[in-house]
């Protein structure tokens, strides 16, 4: 339908246009006249941001789908069956405003559209009669989740009527809706039906309770928006923001005592003076800082620099003491206990941009320094204001849960389990005389989605949630840079709650706080929400550890499958382009899903405004441009193109990849070689990869993506001649990395040349492996580098992270090393399946930045770049390859790598599978093949392997 039919108008209510952090609800009612018009009612509904609608009641969804704000999608929900012909209905939406840019969201405006039709008629549609309430159970100022994302919550249910979605609810008392634009209006130039399926909504229980434990949180926490607060025009943007300056506050003590200072999730520039003395002697796992500070009765300054790059998030801090204190603003007229103190001097980075970083030794922020009272700032004049109270709360569930100061074990008494079941029993938690009661539940898997219980609980009761990826022993790998946590404070007697912010996580920590009477547990759950597939796909072989790793691989990549591939259900949720090129082609081997790849590939290039090199997260407001990621996302449009068959698309996405391509080859420089400013990265381990310069990998994977450009006009249709510019170019590029990036005497590519003109002294597998894989290396070079990939120099910087594991599996692939690969995967995987995961990590084991900490294995323990033995295995043991667009014809060489025997499916775009069962007895292998009866078979037994081969032919269904 167009966009003239609609009759909705957008509306908002309150007074503020982009409020911070707002839930506001909605609702109206109308009648259905007919049952045959009841029956055909559809409610097509967008947001800014977020919306969860009900229907007399019942939840109908949640959206819209991430969108570029010229571009806003729209859902379209049937609801004819929750319709009451003859009767009154009820539409209530809770409309979730984020009010602040992050890294899927760029800021417009609070608004609602949404309209019920049926056969043509308009039965509801927003405009003012609709009624609306800001949802006064939640807490405006809860904390930033992380600078990906939203927020985290704080949601008080004594304020707050449950029953406001159900149809007798009197909404007589709230205020009436305010219309802010027309269709086409406002920041929604236009508006586009959904693209993608639904997803799921499958309600899922913990299989056992972890850990049960006494706890007590510090005397104080409290997380600030530190960002926002110094620089209040950054919630219009993500780019990184350094900021000099300082907090004040003042500790007052009735008495003398010991009271440690503590920085949860770390300190910025870690300086603290109390009374115009530095704090010494801090201490605690990094980033953790503690420092115990004795003071005498009365009041003291405390001034706390926090001085830093800052892209958003939450800054935590804490104090504790056994003896009574307070914070207490230094300033007059503060609503919060902190003053703010600058910023002396501000920057903000764009990646390309120029570098720029703020002056540390401007006078302003010297003299700060070490101050001992207000009186001592007063010359910083107008830098000196209270801390809003916006950007402020003392409910930190994230601090109250790293730093504690009691935790104390007990055993889980019997029958406790229940409590996590919908059984009509439920389960008493015990409780302490002096502490909180603090569960841990394991839900078996790493999850995504909605969490939830059902409780039992006095009014006031506080019930703090927690999500955790990982915990070994007493060891719990707290989420730094991530507040995934969520508080909710009972109303009293029997309830309900289900958070409408999406969490990842494995492990949950539910923390019972300040209960005055006994708190009865009936469920904990999670709905777990991911794109809707099946297990098309199927591997399973002789050995139990690749099954295992295969597993693994699947499962990370449906729990990065949502409205579009993301890189990980917990500390992001973000479309990273680059990531998704090799999660589109696991994607294609386990679920054969086209549509999310489809949506994925089409949002790239609506960043062309922020940049014509495009964008490598969207849609967001992080103006990052990551070369790789543009290229990977040119060569993924062909491949889906090879894949699928769809030449329609490629005619579609050709124009975007020139548009990219013509700016990038702007910055071909005099001696023929990509150079560019930028985030210049391939692998988190220590190449040489500046950000400013000639990067080696980057001009191989342009030679590549250029070929791959010609090869997509081709399947588009476009005249001949056409893409010939990007064919000469590439061979220039080919030729100027030959000659200029070559060491004869180290017998390898550089790693780079810096902007200076100095030649880099770094030489990595990495940068080795893309020359290989981009065909630049030839003759007596590229047989050198196929025996690196059989043995690595020692000199070399080696891989460093799974991502970069695939682009190596597809050269040891190429070159037929095969073995290697199994092995690689089994060493490297393994040691993940070692140590209990059920998804793929972001890095290996104990990489360079984890190793402050040796418990800390990676960073996300659920990361769908890293799941590609799910492609490989299928590829290389089954042996199934596409041979032509679409998969016309299909090579069937399985390579049993010492296995003895294999089995599984691959998906095919178009329906159906290519299903593969081998086993091998010395040189003797039994081969079965099925497939259906359009698609031409190649099958061929290893080279050296004799033996019996049955294919079978499947029939398509008539129409």
């Amino acid at each position: 339908m167009s966009e003239q039919a609609w009759k909705a108008a957008w509306i908002w209510g309150g007074g503020e246009e982009s409020p911070r952090n707002e839930w506001r609800c909605f609702r109206t009612t109308f009648e259905t006249p007919e049952e045959e018009l009841a029956a055909a009612a559809e409610l097509r509904i967008s947001a800014d941001s977020r919306y969860v609608a009900y229907v007399n009641g019942v939840r109908v969804g949640r959206g819209p789908v991430r969108s570029w704000p010229e571009e806003q999608f729209y859902d379209t929900h049937r609801i004819g069956h929750l319709l009451k012909p003859g009767a009154r209905n009820t539409i209530a939406v809770l409309v979730l405003h984020f009010g602040v840019t992050n890294f899927y969201y760029l800021r417009g405006k609070g608004g609602l559209l949404a309209e019920v039709t049926a056969n043509g008629t308009a039965l509801a549609a927003t405009d003012a009669s609709w009624r609306t309430e800001k949802l006064a159970g939640q807490d405006a100022s809860s904390p930033r989740m992380s600078c990906q994302q939203g927020f985290a919550e704080v949601y008080d249910a004594r304020a707050w009527d449950g029953e406001w979605t159900e149809p007798g609810f009197e909404d007589a008392a709230w205020a009436e809706a305010r219309v802010v634009a027309a269709v086409g209006e406002g920041p929604w130039k236009s508006l586009v039906p959904r693209d993608i399926p639904f997803l799921t909504e499958e309600k899922l229980y913990p299989s056992r309770i972890e850990s049960l434990q006494r706890v007590k949180p510090p005397a104080y926490t409290a997380a600030i928006d530190l960002r926002n607060a110094m620089m209040p025009s950054t919630v219009d943007h993500a780019n990184p923001a350094t900021f000099v300056g300082y907090l004040a506050t003042t500790i007052a003590l009735p008495a003398a005592g010991r009271v440690t200072l503590g920085f949860p999730s770390g300190a910025r520039k870690g300086r603290v003076w109390v009374d115009g003395r530095l704090v010494e002697g801090w201490t605690g796992e990094q980033p953790e800082r503690y420092a115990d500070v004795d003071l005498a009765a009365g009041e003291h300054f405390v001034l706390i620099d926090v001085t830093s790059q800052d892209h958003g998030g939450s800054f935590h801090l804490a104090a504790h003491a056994d003896v009574a204190f307070d914070l207490r603003c230094p300033l007059e007229g503060s609503d919060t206990p902190f003053a703010l103190v600058g910023p002396f001097d501000e920057a903000v980075h764009i990646d390309t941009e120029a570098p720029r970083t703020v002056d540390l030794e401007e006078p302003g922020y010297v003299r700060a320094a070490g101050a001992s009272s207000m009186r001592a700032l007063e010359p910083a004049g107008d830098l000196i204001r209270p801390l809003p109270s916006a950007y402020y709360t003392e409910q930190d569930v994230f601090g109250a849960n790293v730093w504690r100061p009691v935790a104390e074990a007990y055993a889980i008494p019997q029958g406790l389990e229940r409590g996590l079941l919908p059984t009509p029993e439920p389960a008493e938690l015990p409780r302490f005389g002096d502490g909180d009661t603090e569960l841990i539940v394991d839900f078996g898997k790493q999850r995504s989605g909605f969490h939830g219980f059902e409780i039992e609980a006095p009014e006031g009761a506080v019930i703090d949630f927690y999500g955790l990826e990982y915990l070994k022993a007493d060891y719990r790998q707290h989420t730094y840079g991530l507040d995934n946590t969520f508080r909710y404070i009972s109303r009293g007697g029997r309830q309900r709650y289900e958070s409408p912010v999406r969490r990842g996580c494995r492990y949950a920590a539910i923390t019972v706080r300040g209960a005055a009477g006994p708190v009865r547990l009936h469920e904990v759950y999670v709905v777990q929400s991911t794109y809707p597939v099946v297990d098309a796909g199927a591997f399973q072989c002789s050995d139990p550890l690749l099954n295992d790793i295969w597993d693994i691989s699947r499962h990370t990549t449906r729990l990065c499958m949502e409205d579009t591939f993301v890189d990980c259900p917990a500390y992001e949720q973000v479309f990273w382009v680059g990531d998704s090129r090799n999660e589109a082609l696991v994607n294609y081997y386990v679920f054969g899903a086209l549509d999310i790849v489809k949506r994925c590939l089409r949002l790239v290039p609506g960043s062309k405004d922020e940049s014509p090199l495009y964008l490598d997260q969207v849609p967001s407001g992080w103006k990052s441009v990551i070369p790789n990621w543009t290229f990977f996302w040119a060569i993924a449009c062909m491949e889906y193109v090879e894949h699928s068959g769809d030449r329609a698309f490629a005619a579609e996405m050709w124009p975007h990849v020139r548009f990219t391509l013509e700016h990038y080859l702007e910055h071909i420089n005099d001696e023929g070689l990509l150079e560019i400013r930028g985030w210049n990265l391939l692998d988190w381990a220590p190449i040489d990869q500046p950000r400013e310069g000639v990067v080696t990998h980057q001009n191989l994977f342009l030679v590549q993506t250029l070929r791959k450009a010609s090869s997509l006009a081709a399947a588009a249709g476009r005249p001949a001649g056409e893409a010939d510019p990007f064919v000469r170019a590439a061979s220039s590029l080919a030729s100027a990395v030959n000659e200029k990036l070559w060491d004869e005497e180290r017998g390898a590519y550089l790693d780079c040349i810096h902007a200076d003109g100095r030649r880099s002294t770094v030489y990595s597998m990495q940068t080795q492996v893309v020359a290989l894989l981009c065909g630049v290396a030839e003759g007596e070079r590229k047989e050198r580098l196929e025996r690196y990939l059989v043995e690595p120099p020692a000199r070399f910087v080696q891989i460093g992270s799974p991502f970069m594991s695939f682009f190596y599996y597809e050269a040891l692939e190429a070159t037929g090393r095969e073995a290697l690969m199994l092995e690689d995967i089994r060493r490297n995987f393994g040691q993940m399946i070692d140590n209990g995961a059920t998804t793929c990590w972001e890095m290996y084991p104990n990489f360079a930045e984890n190793r402050a900490n040796p418990d800390q294995l990676t960073r996300s323990h659920c990361h769908a770049w890293s799941a590609g033995p799910a492609y490989f295995l299928g590829r290389s043991v089954l042996g199934v390859r596409r041979e032509q667009l679409g998969w016309k014809k299909v090579r069937i060489e399985p390579t049993p790598c010492g296995l003895t025997w294999a089995r599984g499916a691959v998906p095919l775009p178009n329906g159906g599978a290519v299903e593969v069962q081998w086993r091998i007895d010395g040189n003797e292998m039994t081969l079965r093949v099925s497939a259906p009866e359009d698609i031409e078979l190649d099958v061929r037994l290893p080279e050296g392997v004799t033996g019996r081969v049955t294919t079978v032919a499947t029939k398509p269904v008539p129409e």
